[in-house]
């Protein structure tokens, strides 16, 4: 306005000068309305100069004052294209702020079209339409509170600043930071990023692993279990709440949904930023790990005992150590790696004699056990009740774990699986003897001291046991049937009753044998140990077949040869003869081992489509542990 009002007065200024200076008064555009102009009041000669110029500016004027020479023509020429100009200038101006003005209603109504029918043309149920709408409406109210954009453009100091003003006060009163340094605060809260989410929106869904953890700066958010038929709020978090911190810190999945109750504004943080600050400054680490676990402790997701064993009593919520142990037991494997490459000793245990290695098998924290391993922690270890990492594993029906370290533990100690099986019969512990022949544990290995599971059960009364182990093949060969045996021999289990067991075993006494965990339960007939095969095949129209492969199963993947679909044989003689014909192996100098890297000397523990890996011995010393933890670590 003000630009057209200062080219109207010069317009006018101008076309009064030519008028002036024309020598012929009366044929001028003023003169020919008032004759003697010069002597007009001023005001009167600028008023008519005015009006004239508005009107050409505006229309093409009324004729009432028009050009009455040359010169004025040849003016008016061109300050009506000049108005032509500015007149399109100024209508493209007015409607790009119209436009501006309403350009994002039109953007909101153009999507909320969109997803009307977008809903419409896939059927989604109502809520989901609701959830929609309530979304994209929350995002244009929003919108103006967006101050992201805008501290993109600003330069990091400023940016840390601002985040310092913003978002410290909150970020320092989560109880995940008390006590953590300035610095990592506010390395934190410049990577953290606002959000407004709208009620009823599901943030974290229950069993799935956030990349984010949400710290709640305004609103309500729930925290709700389903159980698989009907939903429970067990918890409301408000302002200075935080939540997704339980899959960052401990590896696991959340176990709750968490869902907005109101609108809300969050504060998001990459788990991977957390953990790089953590890595930083390990210091704080500490800090934010014991806030941790006493908060977990608070909330009953976790016993003070699982991290300190039963010797509590120097030792309360508030001042609970950082070390090996409580960090294993939180499952969380990065932070456990950086504990020992700083150096502290994976080996040393608790007042209980538990090493780090046994709290992580006996919670089935498969990447933690790995890591231990991977800094050659000791496998062999007891704890004060004799158990070692391996028993854990096995009595907490950890299969994956217990295979891991059981391969472990066979390099260091030929008599592992001896010293297992012995040790669940002397303690009469018949569930986990299962377990342990389910893994292909042979019933007759011996432990240190040359003992056999069922020399063990005979010796400590254990006469349940010792029947079930006759009944799955364990030899009496080295157990005493004479009158001269020992009196707790006699009185669990009479020589008779062995002479009895043996003999329903040879006549092929029909028995159970389960299966892995990870594959469906078979029945087996074991009968005498010649003819145990020929028998079972006489019985049933299918043969079994076995799929056999060069190679050791946990380094093999580096190898393209192919293996060889057998029939299975009677015994395992033949089995060798068979494996040395076409794998063109040595058959005296290979050992059959199945792919969970268990060692197999029993065709009766073969089953239907079992995939075997034949190793030659001088192999087997040379796959190096390094090698071993990145195997395990691929078929995991």
């Amino acid at each position: 306005m003000q630009v057209t009002l200062f080219l109207v007065h010069c317009a006018g200024c101008l076309y009064y000068l030519i008028a002036d200076r024309y020598p012929h008064r009366e044929k001028t555009w003023i003169g020919a309305v008032i004759p003697n102009f010069r002597q007009a009041n001023l005001w009167i000669r600028y008023i008519s100069s005015i009006y004239w110029s508005i009107t050409t500016m505006t229309t093409v004027g009324y004729g009432d004052l028009h050009a009455q020479n040359t010169v004025e023509m040849i003016f008016n020429i061109f300050y009506m294209l000049f108005n032509l100009g500015l007149t399109a200038y100024l209508i493209g101006n007015m409607t790009n702020l119209v436009v501006e003005g309403t350009r994002r209603t039109m953007e909101f109504r153009n999507s909320i079209l969109a997803a009307s029918n977008f809903v419409g043309r896939n059927h989604l149920p109502p809520r989901l339409k609701q959830q929609i709408l309530a979304y994209m409406c929350l995002k244009f109210r929003a919108e103006s509170l967006n101050q992201q954009q805008l501290m993109d453009q600003l330069p990091k100091s400023i940016c840390k600043s601002i985040c310092q003003h913003l978002f410290i006060p909150v970020v320092e009163n989560v109880y995940l930071f008390k006590g953590v340094s300035k610095e990592v605060l506010l390395l934190l809260a410049t990577k953290m990023k606002p959000e407004y989410i709208p009620p009823k929106e599901e943030v974290i869904v229950q069993n799935e692993a956030p990349d984010d953890v949400y710290i709640v700066v305004s609103g309500e958010v729930e925290v709700i279990f389903f159980n698989g038929e009907s939903e429970q709020v067990v918890a409301t978090l408000g302002t200075k709440d935080i939540f997704g911190e339980v899959s960052a810190l401990s590896d696991r999945a959340q176990s709750f949904t968490f869902r907005t109750r109101t609108l809300s504004q969050l504060l998001r943080l990459k788990q991977a930023t957390l953990k790089e600050a953590m890595q930083g400054k390990p210091e704080d680490s500490v800090v934010i790990i014991k806030n941790f676990l006493k908060h977990q402790i608070e909330m009953h997701d976790l016993k003070i005992e699982d991290l300190l064993g039963e010797d509590t009593g120097e030792y309360d919520h508030g001042n609970i150590p950082c070390n090996l142990l409580t960090v294993a037991a939180t499952g969380n494997s990065s932070f456990l790696e950086d504990l020992i490459k700083v150096g502290m000793d994976p080996d040393v245990g608790d007042s209980k004699g538990r090493t780090s290695l046994h709290i992580a098998a006996s919670k089935g924290y498969e990447d933690c056990v790995l890591v231990l391993l991977k800094h050659a922690c000791n496998v062999n270890i007891k704890d004060a009740q004799g158990n070692t990492a391996l028993w854990q594993a096995i009595a907490a029906r950890h299969h994956k774990v217990f295979n891991i370290l059981y391969h472990f533990a066979l390099i260091s100690s030929p008599h592992a699986g001896g010293d297992l099986l012995c040790l669940a019969a002397r303690r009469g512990d018949l569930d986990t003897l299962r377990e342990l022949l389910k893994h292909g544990l042979d019933v007759d290995s011996e432990d240190h001291d040359g003992a056999t599971a069922l020399r063990v059960a005979l010796a400590e009364g254990h006469a349940e046991v010792a029947r079930f182990l006759v009944m799955n093949g364990a030899s009496i060969d080295k157990v005493s049937l004479d009158d001269g045996a020992s009196p707790a021999r006699q009185t669990t289990v009479p020589p008779d009753e062995l002479r009895e067991l043996l003999q329903k075993r040879e006549l092929s006494h029909p028995i159970t044998i389960v299966d892995s965990p990870v594959a469906p339960s078979v029945v087996r007939e074991v009968g005498s140990p010649g003819n145990s095969r020929k028998g079972r095949s006489d019985n049933s129209a299918h043969w079994p077949r076995v799929s056999i492969y060069k190679g050791h199963p946990f380094v093999r993947n580096h190898s393209s040869e192919a293996g060889k679909l057998i029939n299975l044989p009677a015994t395992m003689e033949e089995f060798r003869t068979i494996i040395g014909k076409k794998l063109k192996v040595d058959k005296n100098n290979v050992v059959v081992m199945s792919d969970e890297g268990a060692e197999i000397d029993s065709i009766d523990v073969i089953r239907d489509n079992d995939k075997l890996f034949i190793v030659a011995e001088e192999h087997m010393n040379t796959v190096s542990l390094t090698n071993l933890v990145s195997g395990s670590l691929h078929v995991s």
